[in-house]
């Protein structure tokens, strides 16, 4: 349940949806297997599981939702084997060459074929929204399945007023200040992993892992002009990560101080357990998001831009 990865984004109008009428779009796009034919399928699931019915959970403010898609695997090979075999039967029997065309054809024949016995992959992807903060925040390690999960939610609900977070000073510039001053504003703490690069699209790039990035080392790259563009950080002791330069966070870990926080719930109630680690891991993200963009030196609201 504890999201990993945090892609966030900004409502440019309130979220004002009434629970019953958010549930009601969501089950409008709820997720349902391949069919025989289906080579993919993409839509909303309990976020408490496979066998749970609701397809959202509300607590402190926050709407926790759920994508999930089935993919079906047909190896590029195995299609490219049997329309080469297709191709040399028919060339063979009217001594001819087979067409780009008829190849697309056959491709695409054989593929039809072949999707009733293909391995399905599953996957999912967490959200939720939280309404105090008007945030939409997304577990996702890439913009594409941040984005894939937008254009779900922007078909459910016909409208998704949302726009990425932005600040006020670029990222890669701030946490290169961090690393020259050897400061980070509380609650912020760097810790030991680092990625250094040269402007440019083909510049060189240097990482640095469980070292103290206040080395001479370190120093000698920020000398030289690079800019860092990941860096590991701390925040109050309660939840480990690294910031990337375009504002995203990779790896987050929270700490046993929250971990262990909701242990007195136990875990006779699976639900109850998972609604407790759920506020509770909420509260926490709008800390760091909120600590993250103070950092940054504010927030660039969506009218400033």
């Amino acid at each position: 349940m504890w999201f990993k990865n945090l892609i966030f984004y900004r409502f440019t109008k309130p979220f004002d949806l009434s629970d019953d009428k958010f549930e009601q779009a969501l089950n409008e796009f709820a997720f349902h297997p391949c069919g025989s034919q289906d080579i993919s399928q993409y839509g909303w699931t309990s976020p408490f599981g496979q066998n749970q019915d609701a397809l959202m959970h509300v607590a402190n403010d926050c709407f926790w939702i759920c994508a999930r898609k089935e993919e079906k695997i047909i190896p590029a090979s195995v299609v490219k084997e049997e329309v080469e075999d297709k191709a040399a039967q028919i060339s063979d029997a009217e001594q001819r060459k087979v067409s780009n065309k008829e190849k697309q054809q056959m491709k695409d024949e054989v593929i039809t074929t072949l999707l009733p016995r293909a391995f399905s992959r599953f996957s999912s992807t967490s959200a939720f929204i939280d309404k105090k903060e008007g945030l939409l925040v997304v577990d996702a390690s890439s913009h594409t399945k941040a984005e894939e999960l937008l254009a779900l939610l922007r078909k459910s609900l016909g409208t998704l007023p949302v726009l990425p977070v932005e600040v006020m000073q670029a990222p890669a510039y701030v946490m290169t200040q961090w690393l020259e001053n050897g400061t980070c504003p509380a609650p912020l703490q760097v810790t030991e992993e680092a990625e250094l690069s040269e402007i440019g699209d083909e510049g060189a790039l240097v990482r640095f892992k469980r070292q103290p990035l206040d080395s001479d080392e370190v120093k000698v790259h920020l000398e030289a002009g690079k800019q860092v563009v990941k860096l590991s950080l701390m925040l109050d002791e309660r939840a480990e990560f690294i910031i990337q330069d375009d504002l995203t966070v990779k790896r987050l870990k929270f700490t046993e101080i929250i971990t262990d926080e909701n242990e007195e719930v136990g875990t006779d109630d699976p639900l109850a357990r998972l609604d407790a680690d759920f506020t509770l891991m909420c509260a926490e993200i709008r800390d760091l998001i909120k600590a993250l963009l103070s950092a940054m030196g504010g927030e660039l609201l969506p009218e400033q831009r």
